[in-house]
């Protein structure tokens, strides 16, 4: 009978993953924190038509690559793609602006897209973002844009391409929308099939194809910034000269849009060469219209994802040691079937007074439990033999000089030799 193995696009994390994984969500949890934002956990899956009307129905995530399905009631729920309309469903469904003033969280999860598998992407992949709900002022922007470097930074990654744009708002933005499709209508046959059917009814998606002839055909295309509002072009140029005085470094990008419909106004992303040719490590922008959009009052947002698995693949490329092996503050190496009784409750003991320690349960040789312990990275190993036994001694080996001391098998002096040894 063959094996089963994970579908496509996902995977296992096996004990040594899990301990970088866990390092890493409590350096997530500890910046969010400090910049004042609070936890929220969405569901895993929600109505489809969340995500249709916040996402927008022309993207390639609504299009291609949502896992919908439909429950025993025929009700079309799908699991979430991204992070940020659950996000709004639930400021919404649980009156978050009620308090007033500005709403800050942040959320840390697995998102779900039908997509191709490569470098850093995955078909089940984890997130984590900010959302700050409730302010247009360009100085939110610039926090939220700063938290992101900020946090890379702490991780020893100082190389960051950072890009910025702005693609107005439903005021401005449908001037830009028609020099587009003018533009754009002459060259329809050199574009993909995809860009065809998007030019009429969402031309600045075009600016996101990575088809060379899509770029090509879009190559000479007016800027958007050039058909700004005054009120977008004044939030721009406020948000930039917060930028420069942080100072964040960034350069202006005037093809980038995202992938999303909601976006309006300020867009970013925050670049690392180490993943080719998806070398963006996160992203987001402002959607002043998505609350409104999902039911609710017209309220300003901006935001930010990051995904888990990019982040991780550029720290391991650069060998960066921010990550904490949760190695065992003791290894008891007992020999013989009297030492194994003996050893037990005391291990069961020191555990629960909060010491990590580890134990043999094979019956091994000395030499093999000394070889393990020291693959394990452990610094102290008790030896309970049976002479040591008979003595009501244990014998503590200090790994990195192979010195050795013999004190009582009493649960209080091992207590303390371990205090002495930390």
């Amino acid at each position: 009978m063959s094996k089963i193995i994970v579908p496509k696009g996902t995977y296992d994390l096996l004990p040594d993953d899990t301990a970088k994984w866990r390092d890493l969500e409590t350096k997530i949890h500890q910046i969010f924190s400090e910049y004042g934002y609070g936890e929220i956990r969405t569901p895993l899956f929600e109505h489809t038509e969340l995500f249709q009307r916040g996402i927008g129905e022309t993207t390639d995530i609504v299009e291609k690559e949502m896992f919908t399905f439909a429950d025993r009631a025929n009700r079309s729920l799908t699991l979430r793609p991204e992070g940020t309309a659950s996000v709004v469903r639930a400021y919404l469904e649980h009156n978050l602006a009620g308090s007033g003033g500005v709403t800050k969280l942040y959320y840390y999860g697995p998102m779900f897209r039908c997509e191709a598998p490569q470098a850093g992407r995955f078909r089940q992949f984890s997130q984590y973002g900010a959302e700050v709900l409730g302010s247009l002022d360009p100085r939110v922007d610039a926090e939220v844009i700063a938290l992101a470097v900020n946090f890379y930074r702490r991780l020893g990654i100082t190389d960051l391409d950072v890009r910025l744009n702005s693609i107005g708002c439903p005021n401005c933005r449908p001037v830009y929308r028609s020099k587009l499709i003018e533009r754009l209508r002459p060259k329809t046959g050199g574009l993909c099939s995809n860009c065809q059917r998007r030019l009429e009814r969402n031309p600045l998606r075009l600016l996101d194809c990575k088809n060379p002839s899509c770029q090509d055909a879009t190559a000479d295309i007016p800027l958007i910034t050039e058909t700004l509002c005054a009120e977008c072009g004044s939030h721009f140029e406020k948000l930039r000269i917060l930028l420069d005085s942080i100072p964040i470094n960034y350069h202006l990008d005037s093809r980038l849009v995202r992938g999303f419909d909601y976006y309006t106004k300020t867009v970013f992303e925050v670049l690392a060469g180490d993943l080719g040719a998806q070398n963006a490590l996160c992203g987001g922008g402002r959607y002043d219209n998505l609350v409104e959009e999902c039911g609710g009052n017209p309220t300003p947002g901006i935001g930010f994802a990051a995904g888990v698995e990019r982040l991780l693949i550029v720290l391991e490329s650069r060998k960066t040691s921010v990550f904490h092996p949760e190695t065992p503050e003791l290894y008891i190496a007992p020999l013989g079937e009297a030492a194994q009784l003996a050893v037990f409750p005391l291990l069961i003991k020191l555990r629960e007074a909060g010491w990590k320690v580890e134990s043999d349960f094979l019956g091994r040789s000395l030499k093999a439990q000394l070889k393990t312990a020291d693959k394990m990275g452990v610094s102290l190993v008790g030896i309970l033999g049976e002479d040591e036994l008979q003595g009501r001694q244990i014998l503590m080996r200090r790994m990195a000089t192979s010195q050795q001391e013999m004190i009582p098998l009493d649960y209080d002096c091992i207590i303390n030799f371990l205090k002495t040894e930390k």
